[in-house]
């Protein structure tokens, strides 16, 4: 394994890649139905063509399957020297895809720093190359993790500015962290089970109880696996269904169409920006709603997915908010909304 500080570079005919581990450390530990941690592994990736540098990340939480060991091992596959211009696109990011199978935050993070050197070269911000109005993006949630009553009143109340709060769920505390919510905020809520429930019944019974607490929707409620169980529940559910672990790619969206109201986008899951942009279009074509989320991340996937978010019906980009030594200025959440910068690109500058 590379030392932590040490940057991997290699010249591939007129780019450069450059690649290093890193490790965010989180301001709380963070539970979810499955596991905690305090820290998640990412590696930073830099792409130069013709002087103009554009920066990627892979974010790997432990439970994707995907470790810096990994995506280091992808990126000394990769090889551009076949490729004369970064405007080629298309065909540079289907050769990223078809590298190696699975990987996905690895070529993600090629695919940010390509588009970030795609918008420096054009001089404009990725959604006005895009044609989107960023007044159109929903207010971004703030995810609170499974934890003690006196942590999760510590949590909402750091939260203050938030229009929207993403509850963990999906242990047996489910009651007891709603109601420590409502006493002290009336807040809407989205809720995260993580595929924590095992019974469609007993699934619907909460979402009623849900409803009743402003939970606005639910994400992930059984396992992936239970299909018909899910698509029972969607019919049913007073409140809207969200697929997560259920969702990857874009080659996974039309047969969730009725499995689940909507689906959540992350940038780590599809490869990146080309495809998550892909997806949000083709849910809408298919009438499904459509949450951009992401993992614990610095302000640089952060910003590379916020330039899609006013296509989005729920944003959930507080991956970056939620770490202590973030290395990238980006996009800012001001009173609950992410606000773009400006500048071209995915709009990040190293601190």
């Amino acid at each position: 394994m590379m030392n932590s500080n040490e940057w991997h570079s290699k010249k591939m005919g007129k780019f450069t890649l450059r690649y290093k581990p890193y490790t965010l450390e989180l301001r709380h530990v963070f539970t979810v139905a499955s596991f905690s941690r305090s820290t998640t592994p990412v590696v930073l990736t830099e792409l130069e063509y013709d002087g103009v540098i554009g920066y990627g990340e892979a974010s790997m939480p432990p439970y994707l399957g995907e470790s810096q060991e990994s995506v280091i091992n992808f990126l000394n596959k990769v090889d551009l020297s076949g490729f004369d211009s970064p405007f080629q696109t298309e065909e540079i990011l289907q050769y990223i895809d078809q590298v190696d199978s699975k990987n996905t935050a690895a070529k993600a993070s090629v695919d940010i720093a390509l588009h970030d050197v795609l918008g420096k070269l054009m001089g404009q911000p990725f959604y006005k190359i895009w044609g989107l109005n960023p007044d159109l993006i929903p207010p971004t949630s703030y995810t609170i993790g499974i934890d003690t009553e006196e942590m999760i009143r510590k949590k909402v109340a750091e939260a203050g500015q938030f229009k929207i709060l993403k509850v963990k769920l999906g242990l047996d505390t489910d009651k007891m962290i709603i109601d420590t919510i409502r006493s002290v905020t009336d807040v809407p809520l989205c809720a995260d089970v993580n595929q924590g429930w095992k019974n469609k019944e007993e699934a619907l019974e909460m979402s009623h109880w849900l409803k009743e607490k402003n939970v606005v929707f639910l994400e992930q409620p059984m396992p992936k696996e239970m299909i018909d169980e899910n698509a029972w529940l969607t019919e049913h559910s007073p409140i809207p269904t969200i697929a997560d672990e259920g969702c990857q790619r874009l080659v996974d969206v039309p047969g969730l169409k009725g499995v689940y109201t909507g689906i959540n986008i992350k940038l780590m899951k599809c490869t990146g920006m080309r495809e998550a942009k892909k997806m949000a279009e083709l849910a809408k074509a298919l009438d499904m709603k459509v949450m951009l989320g992401c993992m614990t991340e610095t302000s640089c996937a952060i910003s590379a997915a916020a330039q899609l978010a006013p296509l989005v019906d729920w944003a959930d980009l507080d991956g970056a908010l939620l770490i202590g030594n973030d290395i990238y200025d980006g996009m800012q959440v001001i009173k609950g909304k992410c606000i773009l910068p400006e500048r071209p690109g995915i709009g990040i500058l190293k601190k």
